[in-house]
Formats: C-alpha cells, sequence, structure tokens
C-alpha cells in the first residue's frame, strides 16, 4: 500500500486537474501550484492547498510534480527567480511531466543531482481521458533507481509506465509519440472526409476500421468527436504545434529527415494560423471538411 506522502503539483490544466484528483483520492497531502489560480479553486475545495510560487511548493514537499505547456514555462518553474531550485531541500523528487526538450531535461537533472534531489522527466500521453482515468502511458527518462522509487505513485496516474533510459530518453521517447500521432491524424481525418464524401454513415465505417488494420488510439477516441463536431481540446492544437517543432528540431541535429511530420506541421500551422490554437488536435478535420 502506498504510504500516504506530501505531494506538490505545479500545473493544473487539462491533464493535471485530474491527475491532482487522483492524487487526493489516494489521500496525500497535496500542495499545488498554477499562474490562474481560478483553475485550481475545485481542487482546494476538495482538498488540496495552494501555494504562492514554485518555490513555496518545493519547500513543503517529498515528490513535486510538473506539468505546464512549454519548454520556457519549465524554464521558469524549475530556474527563476520563484523556482525550485531556489529552496534547499536534498532528498525531493522532482518529476516533470510537460512535454519538453531532452535539453532541458538534462539540465534540470544535472542541477538536481548538484542539489542532492532526485529527478525524472516523464511526459505523458493519452489526453485528458487518460488522465481522468488514471491510464496514461508515462515515459520516464532518469536514474533506474528514482524511476524505481517513483514507480508506486506514479502508478497512480498510468497503466504503462516504462523506464526509458537516462535524463532526456523521457521526452525523446514522447517524441517518438507525437511524430506517429502527427501523421495519424491526417489519416485519421482524411479517412473521415473521403468516407463523407463517399455518402457513407461514418459511425459505421468506424465500427469496422477501428478494429481492422488501420485502428489506433485516435481513431477509436477522437474521431466519434470529430464526427459528433467536438472540437473541445484533450490536447491542444498550440501545444501539439510546440511538440512537433521540438521534435523536428532535434531530428536535425540527428540529421534525420521526417517529411511526414514536415508536412503534419505545416497543417496544424495553417490551423493555429485560422484560429484554432485552442481546440484539440482532431480540429485538423475543418482543413478537409
Amino acid at each position: 500500500m502506498l504510504k500516504q506522502m506530501k505531494v506538490g503539483f505545479i500545473g493544473t490544466g487539462v491533464m493535471g486537474k485530474s491527475l491532482v484528483k487522483h492524487l487526493l483520492n489516494a489521500n496525500h497531502d497535496v500542495t499545488v501550484y498554477t499562474r490562474t489560480k481560478e483553475k485550481a479553486a475545485d481542487l482546494v475545495k476538495e482538498g488540496a492547498k495552494m501555494a504562492s510560487s514554485p518555490s513555496e511548493v518545493a519547500q513543503k514537499v517529498e515528490v513535486l510534480f510538473t506539468m505546464v505547456g512549454y519548454p520556457y514555462d519549465v524554464e521558469e518553474v524549475y530556474f527563476g527567480e520563484r523556482g525550485i531550485f531556489q529552496v534547499n531541500n536534498p532528498n525531493l523528487m522532482v518529476i516533470d511531466m510537460t512535454t519538453s526538450t531532452p535539453t532541458l531535461a538534462k539540465k534540470i537533472a544535472d542541477k538536481a543531482n548538484e542539489k542532492e534531489m532526485l529527478s525524472l522527466d516523464a511526459p505523458v500521453s493519452g489526453g485528458d481521458i487518460g488522465a481522468q482515468q488514471g491510464k496514461l502511458s508515462i515515459m520516464c527518462g532518469g536514474e533506474k533507481s528514482t524511476f524505481d522509487q517513483a514507480l508506486p505513485i506514479l502508478n497512480l496516474f498510468g497503466e504503462t509506465i516504462l523506464y526509458q533510459g537516462p535524463a532526456g530518453a523521457g521526452q525523446h521517447t514522447k517524441m517518438c509519440n507525437q511524430i506517429t500521432i502527427a501523421s495519424g491524424m491526417i489519416g485519421v481525418c482524411e479517412a473521415l472526409a473521403y468516407g463523407k464524401k463517399a455518402g457513407l454513415d461514418l459511425d459505421q465505417v468506424l465500427r469496422s476500421i477501428s478494429t481492422g488494420a488501420a485502428g489506433s488510439w485516435s481513431l477509436s477516441n477522437l474521431a466519434p468527436r470529430i464526427i459528433a463536431g467536438d472540437y473541445e481540446p484533450g490536447f491542444y492544437i498550440k501545444h501539439f504545434v510546440k511538440d512537433m517543432k521540438i521534435a523536428l528540431e532535434e531530428a536535425e541535429k540527428m540529421n534525420l529527415q521526417l517529411p511526414g511530420l514536415t508536412l503534419a506541421k505545416s497543417l496544424y500551422d495553417d490551423l493555429v494560423n485560422e484560429g484554432y490554437a485552442e481546440n484539440g488536435t482532431q480540429a485538423l478535420v475543418n482543413l478537409y471538411i
């Protein structure tokens, strides 16, 4: 049985809020920080404590999760004037679940080691549904001993939780995930556009193709939203564009050409320019229909 712990969580957006609820339901003592306090109001009602800065959270807890928007947000949360690394709390475990850069993950690991803290980069996949159900895929980079220590609490959030290697390996694995989704979403949207033009019943089409060789998480979970005209974010387009940019930059460093990803990013860039940045990735279909 997982012992009660003092746990911090920085970033209570679409997914972070659900993860905090899992911590509260497991009777952990939870302290949260978010720049927009209204986003955490219901969590406070459920028993979470509100801190005024990342450093305040870091001073009070044993394990600290971060899940923010962009790499520059991660940098500020960890290295800023009121950041996590401004405090001395040896043996604090910091776990960054943001999809960020492998380089920044290594920088955090080096600084954590210098301050006698433990660290993991642990980006996730599964969207809002996976977060709500505690069935995320969590990809971890860092010291294996830290991963082993973190696994019991990560089990509250995830169904597939795997150690990928040293610091940065979790972020590299998440790039593999995003590259797969990027081209896959093109396929899902083009299939539905084709089916609609052909006059087919799209729900019936999905029943046939989602259980065959074409089956995928996006087809099973996002295609029904597309058919219903639901473009609410399980994962924001603006964040997906950020992820694709990171993946292309990392690929360039490795002298690797990724034409499928390049095409996908250009299409999502078009969506951002048309005002869809706050929608979910399934809104790609609007370029076709």
